[in-house]
């Protein structure tokens, strides 16, 4: 297909994604950061538009959208509030399309329809006390039993595993090899003996958006458990993370937006000494600033999609937008609370709760420093 017409394919679809956003999930925003729940009737709402199961194949009840797609409704939904994007990835993101693509027949009539009706969520735990952005340190081991594994170790800030019914687990099977061919993943339902939540911590930001401690302690689990072949758990898991980074640069890109739009309003409504904050050039160019960093990190990022149905092509690139953009919406979101003088400080007003929010993604997903480090190899190594 030519490039114009994706583009205006995804200019049409924009449009219907952000009436449906400005019209419907305000009052929901507001009763997630109050409750730091997801109702039942939210979930229904978001799966009536096909936004749970978004890249999973339409036969388990998904939408099998590309990634620019799925990428485009990530920074939609993002303009109202980013914890919107953490039900994404936990009902048609990461987990979920490992399922679509590396799962059994079996695993995948057992776990997708449920997630694209929103009857259930699963986490991605593959973070550790002594193991974050180094994933291939994790100690987490699953040792072979006669029916199947068990699984001994300790998880640390898994999102939303407390309301997830079921959990891929990243775990050694082979301490020799490890990362080449010695980890691999397994699907672990709420409930199996032996696996506890056993911390729950809430984030700077919103109350909806939980880190979970996970502690396994001899589960037993049966052996169709194990997710794609045996030892590719640690390939399996850094596919998702590309993915995954550039859903979180989309999202960055969506509250930016948003954000500029706000600051840029109020300077033109708020008077100071009988002018509008508007005229001042300490303003102005704080908002030349953030539109000019906004514009090139929508440039990078469109470029990057366009290359996305080669995988292989676009695991740095992803890095370089999940780097860039979580770095321009801080910087957004820091000029915006700045604008917005004392205002912007106060708890309620959006541009406070945009600045909390956005703080989180130059942390998941792979910190701001590992990205420069993933970067910076591959650049030195080519």
């Amino acid at each position: 297909m030519a490039f114009k017409e994706v583009a205006e394919g995804l200019a049409e679809m924009r449009a219907s994604v952000r009436r449906f956003v400005e019209d419907e999930l305000p009052p929901w925003a507001q009763e997630v950061d109050k409750t730091g729940k997801f109702p039942a009737e939210l979930m229904r709402l978001l799966a009536s538009q096909g936004f749970l199961g978004m890249r999973l194949p339409e036969k388990y009840g998904g939408s099998d959208m590309s990634l620019a797609q799925y990428c485009l409704v990530q920074e939609e939904l993002s303009r109202c509030h980013p914890m919107f994007t953490i039900l994404m990835s936990g009902t048609g993101g990461l987990s979920p399309m490992a399922i679509a693509q590396y799962g059994t027949d079996a695993q995948k009539d057992k776990y997708l329809p449920p997630l694209t009706r929103g009857d259930t969520r699963i986490a991605f735990a593959l973070t550790e006390p002594g193991a974050g952005s180094d994933a291939s340190s994790i100690s987490t081991r699953a040792t072979a039993t006669e029916t199947g594994w068990s699984i001994s170790g300790q998880k640390q800030f898994i999102s939303h595993a407390d309301s997830a019914e079921v959990i891929m687990v990243i775990a050694v099977t082979d301490p020799a090899l490890r990362a080449r061919g010695g980890i691999s993943a397994f699907l672990v339902d709420k409930g199996t003996p032996g696996m506890e939540i056993t911390r729950v911590e809430t984030t700077m930001g919103s109350a909806a958006w939980t880190l979970s401690e996970i502690t396994f302690d001899n589960c037993k689990i049966d052996k169709s458990a194990l997710l794609d072949e045996l030892g590719r758990g640690f390939q399996l898991a850094s596919s998702a993370l590309t993915e995954g980074r550039m859903s979180v640069a989309c999202l960055c890109l969506g509250a930016a937006e948003k954000l500029l739009e706000i600051a840029t309003a109020y300077a033109k409504d708020r008077r100071t000494f009988g002018a509008p904050l508007a005229d001042r050039q300490a303003i102005q160019w704080m908002l030349a600033d953030s539109a000019t960093e906004l514009a090139a990190a929508r440039a990078l990022v469109q470029q990057t999609l366009l290359d996305s149905e080669d995988e292989s092509q676009i695991r740095i690139k992803a890095s370089m937008c999940k780097l860039y953009c979580s770095e321009v919406a801080g910087r957004m979101a820091d000029k915006a609370v700045q604008i917005h003088g004392a205002n912007g400080v106060v708890r309620g007003y959006e541009v406070e709760r945009f600045y909390r929010d956005l703080r989180l993604f130059r942390v998941g997903e792979g910190s701001s420093e590992m990205q420069r480090l993933v970067i910076a190899r591959d650049l030195l190594r080519n």
